[in-house]
């Protein structure tokens, strides 16, 4: 089960990524969170990283592409895997389609969360992150406890606005998102992979659509 999700920033993939990882027992492979580690160990991958993600650019294809490419060959991901945030570019995704070929793996479905604009902008600009674990809040619909303990890691917290949540910053990530990312629909389109899901529903509707579109994707020889 080889999986990609695709959407605008702040669409649900993480969210949702996370729950078929769990369900299916695949690794949930996303670059945000490999290039944030990076960027808190201040490796000169993650140096690189940091000036790219706090301008809302896209980290160069040969830092992503390699480490993908590394990530692929663990263990772990042999029996499947499920990519969050990458690729993002027509580029990375001939790329990543030769590297495929390469190691005789191949991509099940790529599901596109489709959710507006005006939404996105408001769920990533309310977003607050734990000082302690990187627990991901929202101030509106899931606001961080009012007591300042954190429900993940059950510490005392500050909750704070990660750089590139800020306004100017998210309207980038979106502009940067249909110019370079969108394409991505059609080029997966053509492959007959692409599966659209209606992102704008509640977490639960939203599992119910993607859960029929991989489970049917699994039983296809």
């Amino acid at each position: 089960m080889e999986l990609i999700f695709i959407g605008y920033p702040g669409s649900g993939k993480g969210t949702q990524a996370s729950y078929l990882a769990e369900k299916y027992g695949i690794p949930q492979i996303s670059t945000g969170d490999i290039l944030r580690q990076a960027v808190a160990g201040k490796t000169p991958l993650g140096v690189e990283a940091k000036r790219a993600m706090d301008a809302g650019e896209l980290v160069p294809d040969a830092v992503v592409i390699g480490m993908i490419e590394e990530r692929l060959k663990a263990s772990d991901a042999q029996k499947g895997f499920i990519l969050d945030g990458f690729p993002r570019t027509i580029k990375q995704a001939q790329e990543f389609d030769r590297i495929l070929y390469k190691i005789d793996r191949q991509i099940k479905v790529v599901l596109s969360l489709e959710v507006s604009k005006q939404r996105i902008f408001k769920r990533l600009t309310s977003r607050r992150v734990c000082s302690n674990c990187n627990h991901i809040y929202n101030l509106i619909y899931d606001p961080p406890p009012e007591n300042g303990v954190c429900i993940s890691c059950g510490k005392a917290a500050s909750f704070f606005q990660r750089d590139d949540d800020k306004e100017t910053t998210v309207q980038h990530r979106m502009d940067v998102y249909e110019e370079l990312t969108q394409p991505l629909k059609k080029y997966y389109d053509g492959q007959g992979k692409l599966a659209e899901v209606d992102g704008s529903l509640n977490i639960e509707k939203v599992r119910e659509q993607i859960l029929a579109i991989t489970e049917a994707a699994g039983k296809e020889k």
